[in-house]
């Protein structure tokens, strides 16, 4: 393996929903960027086979498992205490886990135990990280606290009222941190990516991955360019590292420009052109003939 620099040399990092997606895919370069990483997730099957995969990679014995259920205080202070007791501090609490609430977009439809477990998850959990790394983060008065939010977070329409609220109350969590612990030295982010092929959104979308990166293309405004975990991975370990030193209270969107527009417009349009072609072509084949197409 090519040698690289180790932009989070000697840094600690919890990363919760750790993993699978894009937990595992930032706790992979992390520890490539010479981090001590503590994954933090409640499927302890893959958590663990990912951290003996690492440490085999890497060469690397800074590489933790936990069991962590981020909608329990108890669970997170662990987490965190765990880090510090092993590691001596805290640098970076990268706050990733996250469910979807199914793909339903009509609210007569939204369970309401579903939308209660959401923010369970994707916001008290949040909370729950921010809190207890802010409690050594406080007195050592430095750094790095990360929430994934979502494209869902600056718009409307492309996912569940549950998970869609529950992204724009991560954003608004991160900029009140930004503002209380600023002072501390500590910066507050995070990263909003839109969508990316993890079997989080395949089981959201009921689809094989195959088919959500089609999606995914089709209604890309980069085009060629589907959004990976790896993506989101690069965006976090500059947010985590020195390089970014100015950067706090930022929604950083990853999306390829996709929520700079809206594409209602051109879609009905071609599809009334797509139908007056069909028009055409039955007129055609009713007797009519064209000369040129």
């Amino acid at each position: 393996m090519a040698s690289i620099s180790k932009r989070l040399e000697g840094k600690v990092a919890i990363i919760t929903g750790g993993a699978s997606g894009i937990g595992a895919a930032t706790a992979k370069l992390f520890v490539q960027h010479g981090a001590k990483v503590v994954i933090a997730d409640v499927q302890d099957d893959l958590g663990q086979s990912l951290c003996k995969t690492l440490s085999k990679n890497f060469t690397n014995n800074n590489i933790l498992y936990i069991h962590c259920d981020v909608t329990r205080d108890s669970d997170v202070k662990n987490a965190v205490d765990t880090a510090v007791s092993k590691h001596g501090k805290l640098d970076i609490m990268y706050n990733n886990a996250g469910i979807s609430g199914g793909s339903s977009s009509s609210i007569l439809a939204t369970d309401d135990e579903t939308f209660k477990r959401v923010f369970e998850v994707n916001v008290l959990g949040a909370f729950l990280g921010a809190k207890h790394a802010a409690r050594f983060m406080i007195p050592a008065k430095r750094g790095v606290i990360l929430f994934t939010s979502s494209v869902a977070s600056v718009l409307g329409g492309n996912a569940s009222h549950a998970y869609t609220t529950s992204k724009h109350a991560v954003v608004g969590l991160m900029k009140n941190l930004c503002v209380e612990l600023g002072q501390y030295g500590i910066r507050v982010n995070c990263i909003a990516p839109a969508g990316i092929p993890t079997p989080l959104m395949n089981n959201a979308l009921e689809m094989k991955e195959k088919d959500t990166r089609e999606v995914l293309r089709a209604v890309s405004v980069l085009k060629e360019v589907v959004l990976e975990a790896e993506d989101v991975a690069e965006a976090a370990v500059y947010l985590s590292s020195d390089e970014s030193k100015c950067e706090s209270g930022v929604n950083f969107v990853l999306d390829g420009g996709y929520s700079t527009t809206n594409m209602a417009f051109l879609s009905a349009l071609n599809g009334m052109k797509m139908n007056s072609r069909h028009t055409n072509n039955n007129h055609v084949s009713n007797g009519f003939s064209a000369l040129d197409d």
